[in-house]
């Protein structure tokens, strides 16, 4: 999953500083508060919050709930929802400056107002409509009570602006930032496809591994005690946008859901139910093409399609954007649509992007449809939506079923072509419409194993060899990835390897701390012992701390730090066979210095180098980079202290299990606490311990369980 406040970052942000005009920046409008207090009325949601301060809501109906949600929320994470909201409209840079002007270039570019505003009402059933309507009302309820905290003509939110978040989101997940954010290099990226190409599967890039995940279930076959199991492990930033939020959600009408949202989104995004639960990876299989049009010389406003010169569709996108006080500039940009979609014109060329979802607005649906699922045929029917246009998904329910899907909005493409590389812009056969059916998907129901796992590696292993999916059996024009992670080679084997998966097993799967011998790291390391050192005294010293490390991460280990530092210096992608992208005995040898100079040795503990940090809490903390028990620090060398401080990976993680007798347990553990922005608050890092420790906690569904030791509770709305 990415983030999308900085796409294409200052290259395009320059780009903008054309015919800006400065002007007073006006007043919005004030909200109507008689309406926001009228649609609060029809709402009523009770908020227990258990003893770690998570919210759980109980209502009457679903809408209801949703309402409730949205309160809770805003009470502990407001200013992290407020530009959320900002961005999916596409006024952000009105309050945040010239840095957010990039994204509201991209949402009028994506035109997203617009696919939502022409879609919402015939694409979207009426029950998600209510709840993204009550979800707004409950956002809009929270602000007027707290106008301090709510910037000037941010309310009112409305249902739309909730799918519109959903709308932007979703392609980034795939990668279509990078997409677009490479057409303003200096020099074209990619070759243009001339057919005829070689179809077979390539190695491909993956998703930032900061942004990767881990999952698997275990079937009842597999396990020690006939129980079915489910790990759920995200990882996502520790703070900001795209963070998780733990929830518990129960209405009358049947909605009951426990796990973990995302600022602006009004359901569980993972988790379980009472009767199935399910866990997102990364994937990153081919959803964007990119177009090289040929413009007409004497019309810059024309382009060639089958032999004839075809208008493009032009308007123009006026940013406002604050520069100080009550201070903005109008930026004003070029927008060009063409069949394909739409344009960029660059100095290496023009280009028309196409994108998997540009005509989607159901996400926010089928994620409800997958809370609300009962069985395995309810939720396959959800998934079958393919309005979530991708990500990898792991299933588990109480029957004892287990699945992987590689799911992705795949377009139906001519065969033949690299969609990899450029694609010419002057054929309408090359362009898209249609999308393949779900049963084109690579999925794995039940497989004899009894069990399935993904740590964003390919598809193709996802349990035993022999039960594993035939990459031939699926189109080379959907661009699956056939690499490995770290992360994959050591999940496999263990699964693999043990007939009789117990609870425990799931948990020590989970937060390993090796790197797999043939991972990049472990290559790596192998090379830089093999170098011949020219007897340079420091780099012979860290050949010796290297040749001692059994390449575990674990706290005490005196060779870890060595290690991950110089390994982060040289890997940017995580297969075995790519070369590295640095000088490796440059890497060890910057890295050596750096230790010496924060630690005056080689060889601290990785417990004083890597560390966990919320607030006043500080402690070491297992694991690193692509480890199952992952944490990255966003970095390559030390900070001013000496230490990594951990940014994104492991985040909020569940091992769900029905027993053999179908009844649910559910553990969870959040890498701080559920008061996200308030560092008063006793729930800031409470669970902060526990995540270091990598124990989990009691996951209460039951509103007795809820209630036991309960912080707080209250109701909201006015019905």
């Amino acid at each position: 999953m990415k983030l999308w406040f900085s796409i294409a970052g200052g290259v395009l942000a320059l780009a903008l500083l054309v015919l800006a005009v400065m002007a007073w920046t006006p007043t919005p409008p004030p909200a109507d508060e008689d309406a926001i207090r009228a649609a609060s009325a029809q709402y009523s949601a009770r908020i227990i919050r258990d003893s770690y301060g998570v919210p759980h809501i109980y209502g009457e109906r679903d809408a209801d709930v949703a309402f409730g949600l949205a309160w809770a929320h805003a009470e502990d994470d407001w200013e992290t929802i407020e530009p959320t909201l900002l961005a999916a409209r596409g006024t952000l840079a009105r309050y945040d400056g010239q840095s957010a002007a990039p994204t509201d270039y991209i949402v009028q570019l994506l035109r997203i107002r617009e696919t939502v505003a022409d879609r919402y009402e015939s694409d979207l059933s009426p029950q998600a409509r209510a709840i993204v309507e009550a979800y707004a009302d409950g956002m809009n309820a929270w602000a007027l009570e707290n106008g301090d905290r709510v910037r000037s003509g941010v309310l009112p939110m409305t249902g739309q602006d909730v799918v519109a978040g959903f709308v932007l989101r979703t392609p980034f997940m795939y990668g279509l930032d990078a997409d677009i954010g490479e057409l303003f290099e200096d020099e074209r990226q990619r070759t243009i496809s001339i057919g005829e190409t070689d179809t077979a599967f390539h190695l491909i890039d993956g998703p930032n591994p900061e942004l990767g995940s881990n999952a698997f279930a275990v079937a009842p076959g597999r396990s020690d005690d006939g129980a079915t199991r489910l790990i759920v492990n995200s990882h996502q930033p520790f703070t900001g946008p795209v963070a998780w939020y733990e929830i518990g959600l129960h209405s009358e009408e049947g909605w009951n859901a426990g796990g973990a949202t995302f600022p602006g989104a009004p359901l569980v995004l993972h988790g379980h139910n009472a009767n199935l639960g399910w866990a997102h990876t990364v994937n990153h299989p081919d959803l964007a093409d990119i177009y090289v049009l040929e413009v007409n010389p004497d019309n810059e406003n024309q382009y060639r399609l089958d032999g004839e010169w075809v208008d493009f569709e032009t308007g123009n996108a006026a940013l406002r954007v604050r520069l100080f006080g009550p201070f903005s500039w109008v930026f004003n940009r070029e927008l060009l649509w063409s069949v394909h979609g739409p344009v960029l014109r660059q100095p290496h060329g023009t280009y028309a992007i196409r994108f998997s979802g540009h005509d989607e607005v159901r996400g926010v649906e089928q994620w409800y449809r997958m809370n609300r699922a009962e069985n395995w045929e309810e939720w396959r029917s959800a998934m079958e939506m393919r309005a979530i246009t991708s990500l990898n998904t792991i299933y588990a329910d109480r029957e004892g079923n287990i699945a992987y899907l590689y799911n992705a909005r795949m377009p139906v493409r001519v065969e033949g072509y690299d969609w990899r590389e450029y694609l010419p812009g002057d054929r309408s056969d090359l362009i898209w419409t249609e999308y393949q059916p779900f049963d084109a998907l690579p999925l794995l129901l039940n497989p004899e194993s009894g069990f399935v796992a993904n740590a964003n590696n390919t598809p193709f292993r996802a349990t035993d060899p022999a039960d594993d999916l035939d990459p031939s059996d699926f189109s080379a024009t959907f661009g699956i990835e056939t690499e490995m992670t770290n992360r994959g080679q050591r999940l496999l084997p263990l699964l693999i390897n043990d007939p009789s998966i117990s609870a425990a097993d799931t948990l020590e799967y989970k937060f390993d701390l090796i790197y797999a011998p043939d991972s990049p790291v472990v290559r790596l390391v192998s090379q830089l012992l093999a170098m011949d050192l020219d007897d340079e005294s420091l780099l012979i010293e860290a050949q010796g701390v290297l040749g001692e490390w059994d390449f575990s991460t674990d706290v005490e280990n005196r060779s870890a730090a060595l290690g991950v530092l110089t390994a982060i210096k040289c890997i940017v992608n995580r297969h075995d066979s790519r070369p590295f992208t640095c000088d490796p005995e440059a890497a060890l040898r910057q890295s050596a210095e750096d230790l010496m100079a924060h630690h005056g040795r080689l060889d601290p503990t990785w417990g004083e180098v890597h560390r966990h940090v919320r607030g006043d809490f500080d402690a070491p903390v297992d694991g690193g980079p692509d480890i199952l028990r992952a944490i990255y620090c966003g970095c390559e060398e030390l900070n001013e202290n000496g230490q990594f401080v951990g940014m994104a990976g492991d985040t909020y993680i569940m091992a769900v299990e029905w027993d053999a007798d179908g009844n649910l347990d559910s553990q969870a553990i959040h890498q701080f606490g559920s008061a996200t922005l308030d560092e008063n608050s006793p729930h800031y890092a409470d669970q902060a311990d526990e995540f270091v420790a990598m124990e989990l906690r009691d996951f209460p569904w039951t509103q007795d369980e809820v209630l036991d030791g309960a912080t707080r509770d209250y109701v909201v709305g006015g019905r």
